[in-house]
């Protein structure tokens, strides 16, 4: 079935009455087309330059060796258009470039989503799981409607939804590499639906307009050079094994050395480069009540999250970004990595007895980590 600008209409009210903030679908481009030559080749010329690091799942090639990611038809052949649906989740907290306590670490804004834990242990709200419901409530609707097949990603499946949340108008992809809107910003979660729906010409969105200009907010202010200014062409790409986000939830094993000092109290994710992005200063304040901040992740104190061990680290984070099921261990694991590395980034020597105790523990990653910290307070007391 092909869908008129009254049925692209339509599905953008759908996704809105289901809590969606913006949406958008765009179709999927065909292999003969410039675009899917463009978008292959630049996806394909990163991966190659080692930006991926350790992310195995974008390098997955299927048979032939082809990149599964760099083709949506390659991996679901009967894709013909994507349906983006984003949802802001800004609120009225501190930032993390605003002025805090020393002893206080930063967990990124999208991981404080959830309630606060109580005796039972049920806290969080993962925004994977809240978006895929809203997403299965659409695709419900949609198939009451059309006869076609679907798939609801969150996260979750072959698709550079970027690129297709740019295609669909709901934003551009700024040189943070996040995608901003112009009224929303770049606070922004996104999901994706999957279609066997072909899309008019006549009634595809328009891409939405770079508005970066000359900015270079993000690119400065990002501590680790994370980002790369963009070439002739435009495109922006960062280069994630310097990423601080990438550093503190996908590396495994130690952190290099000459990152750790800018990483700064980071110790799960980073906003620096929304942080200081003028479009957020615009954005309205629009957070989704099935994910209001917890209070408690907001700056929290590094001694309380040294603490968190075990069950107890369980309970904290239990249906939150920071512990999803499949990643409960190496989350803990390298939770605490990091949390000795913002340790050492404090100045404060009160941090020594737990990061020696760290040092002459069995955890090879957490002591080198935790040895590193010790040293640096040292040598900042002398």
């Amino acid at each position: 079935m092909t869908l008129t600008s009254t049925d692209r209409n339509w599905i953008e009210q759908q996704s809105l009455g289901v809590g969606f903030d913006l949406a958008g679908i765009a179709a999927v481009p065909t292999e003969a087309s410039e675009e899917h030559a463009a978008t292959n080749e630049r996806f394909s010329a990163w991966i190659s330059a080692g930006h991926a690091g350790e992310m195995e799942y974008l390098k997955r090639e299927d048979d032939a060796g082809q990149l599964v990611r760099g083709d949506l038809r390659r991996a679901i052949p009967w894709a013909r258009s994507v349906i983006t649906c984003a949802v802001n989740y800004s609120s009225k907290t501190p930032l993390s470039i605003a002025p805090a306590a020393k002893d206080t670490g930063w967990v990124a804004r999208y991981a404080w989503s959830g309630r606060e834990p109580n005796a039972n242990g049920n806290a969080g709200s993962d925004y994977h799981d809240v978006l895929l419901k809203q997403l299965r409530t659409l695709e419900a609707r949609l198939k009451q409607r059309f006869e076609c097949d679907t798939n609801c990603y969150v996260d979750t499946g072959p698709i550079l939804e970027r690129g297709y949340a740019t295609r669909a108008g709901i934003g551009w992809i700024g040189k943070n590499t996040c995608v901003i809107n112009q009224q929303q910003g770049s606070w922004l979660l996104l999901g994706v639906i999957v279609t066997s729906l072909e899309l008019e010409t006549a009634s595809a969105s328009l891409p939405a307009a770079d508005r970066c200009g000359s900015c270079t907010r993000c690119i400065d202010a990002c501590p680790t050079d994370a980002l790369i200014p963009p070439g002739l062409d435009g495109h922006r790409q960062m280069d994630a094994t310097r990423c601080i986000a990438y550093l503190t939830i996908e590396k495994k094993g130690s952190i290099p050395e000459e990152l750790r000092e800018p990483m700064g109290r980071q110790v799960f994710g980073c906003d620096i480069c929304q942080d200081v992005c003028p479009w957020n200063r615009r954005a309205p304040i629009k957070t989704s009540s099935a994910l209001p901040p917890r209070q408690d992740l907001i700056n929290p104190s590094l001694e309380w999250l040294a603490s968190l061990e075990g069950p107890e680290f369980t309970r904290v984070f239990r249906g939150s970004p920071v512990e999803r099921t499949r990643r409960q261990t190496s989350r803990r694991k390298f939770f605490r990595r990091n949390v000795a590395i913002a340790m050492g980034n404090s100045g404060e020597a009160k941090f020594l007895p737990k990061l020696d105790g760290w040092a002459a523990g069995e955890d090879p990653t957490l002591a080198e980590a935790a040895a590193w910290a010790a040293a640096r307070l040292r040598a900042a007391d002398k």
